[in-house]
């Protein structure tokens, strides 16, 4: 059997967890999915999955009383104290796992710290250690908002995932297929970039994650990250603040994308837009989507090659 985490977990479990929780939260009324109906949008060889909201109503009373209160000078974290209805476990001695209360893909989880650090600081080995527990039972898309500009709405640092399909219709994760068509980048030494992909960006391949060793597979994530980062520019000696990005990893490969701005006319954008994947309000908003092209709504919000 394979070891479990720190936490207790046993292979398995978090999933279990996940789904017994799930129903648990939906019962009680913590939990508030978002209704979307979706369809594809093509572009620069990209088959982008496009959501369109059906009822934002209750999001967005929640985000006018957020957005009140920080006038009015009071702090708030949703995460300290979080919600224990939206608990779903211990993952080591520094992170745990909440679901994601306004969730479009079903089993979105967070993967939140104990006590709070800023959004806007680099991720650590404790972090990927705990994504690396996450991953070994979920075979899914992990990602970061990097800051405010990258699409971060809350200050409380959290990495999210989403298990499979990130599709309603089952295809593969759009950003996949541009991967794939590099061919094989096992052997490559260091970051590469696709020529698809006009923005600055940088893929690397995860080879022989050991996920069953949260400790390994948290030190290989983490040199991994560094290396993209690097790839692309960051001075680490300077404020994370000074660069906002978006983080995204599988099991077989992780990905970083250097940003700008958070949204492009009125369109936002975050990590799940790279992956291929937009989120907009209403039919007006699809409509402008369309006329512009979601690649360049990415190429927009991204940091430009050599910028």
């Amino acid at each position: 059997m394979a070891p479990s985490s720190e936490a207790g977990l046993a292979p398995g479990d978090l999933w279990s967890k996940i789904q017994q929780q799930t129903h648990h939260a939906l019962d009680r009324g913590a939990l508030q999915p978002i209704d979307t109906r979706y369809e594809f949008v093509e572009q620069g060889g990209m088959r982008f999955l496009v959501r369109i909201l059906a009822n934002l109503t209750r999001k967005e009373k929640a985000d006018l009383v957020q957005q009140k209160q920080q006038q009015a000078g009071q702090p708030v974290n949703p995460f300290l104290p979080y919600d224990p209805d939206l608990f779903v476990a211990n993952l080591s001695a520094t992170h745990l796992c909440l679901l994601n209360k306004y969730n479009v893909v079903d089993h979105h989880i967070l993967i939140v710290t104990r006590a709070f650090e800023d959004q806007d600081t680099w991720l650590t080995l404790a972090d990927f250690e705990a994504l690396a527990i996450a991953m070994a039972d979920i075979d899914g898309l992990a990602f970061y908002n990097g800051g405010r500009l990258a699409g971060a709405s809350q200050r409380h640092k959290h990495l999210q995932l989403v298990p499979p399909p990130l599709c309603p219709d089952r295809s593969p994760l759009p950003l996949a297929t541009i991967i794939t068509a590099l061919g094989d980048i096992a052997d490559v030494d260091g970051p590469v970039r696709s020529p698809m992909l006009p923005f600055h960006h940088a893929i690397l391949p995860l080879i022989d994650l050991p996920l069953t060793e949260p400790g390994a597979s948290g030190k290989m994530l983490l040199a991994a990250y560094q290396s993209l980062l690097t790839h692309l520019g960051v001075d680490w000696q300077q404020s994370p603040e000074t660069f906002p990005y978006n983080l995204l990893v599988t099991r077989r490969w992780m990905v970083a994308v250097a940003r700008q701005q958070d949204r492009y006319q009125s369109i936002p954008v975050n990590s799940l837009g790279f992956a291929g994947s937009l989120l907009v309000k209403n039919l007006e908003q699809l409509e402008l989507l369309k006329s512009l092209g979601p690649m360049t709504v990415l190429e927009q919000v991204a940091r430009r090659e050599g910028g």
